[in-house]
């Protein structure tokens, strides 16, 4: 089992920038990480993925914009959000699988464990 909370959610305006944080409970290095998020207009989705030797992978409308990485000596995945934009505003979730730890897929399925959630809300 992997606990996963997440933190850094807020309100911004466009244009504006905001860093995500998700703790585990344990070692992030063995693990696939990503960030999804989902908004009262769409289903989940994915934003970002990161496999456990680091390469990411991103979802078009957010690349070049955010950022996924991982801090694994405290077991910490980052989601750094810049250029902001009012279609950003959803719950955003943390995720992780201890399986197939080199896959980049975008499948919500594959990830075994999930966080509760940080709100992010982007004015215009």
């Amino acid at each position: 089992q992997v606990q996963l909370v997440e933190s850094g959610g807020g309100s911004v305006r466009a244009g504006g920038s905001l860093r995500l944080s998700c703790s585990a409970s344990k070692y992030t290095d063995n693990c696939r990480m990503a960030w999804f998020r989902q908004s009262s207009v769409k289903w989940r989705e994915v934003c970002a993925v990161i496999n456990r030797s680091g390469t990411t992978r991103y979802e078009y409308s957010v690349k070049g914009r955010f950022t996924i990485s991982r801090d694994n000596a405290k077991n910490t995945l980052i989601l750094q959000m810049n250029s902001l934009k009012p279609e950003d505003t959803g719950m955003y979730y943390c995720a992780a699988t201890l399986t197939n730890g080199e896959w980049l897929t975008f499948v919500e399925s594959h990830f075994d464990y999930w966080g509760q959630g940080t709100q992010v809300t982007v004015s215009s």
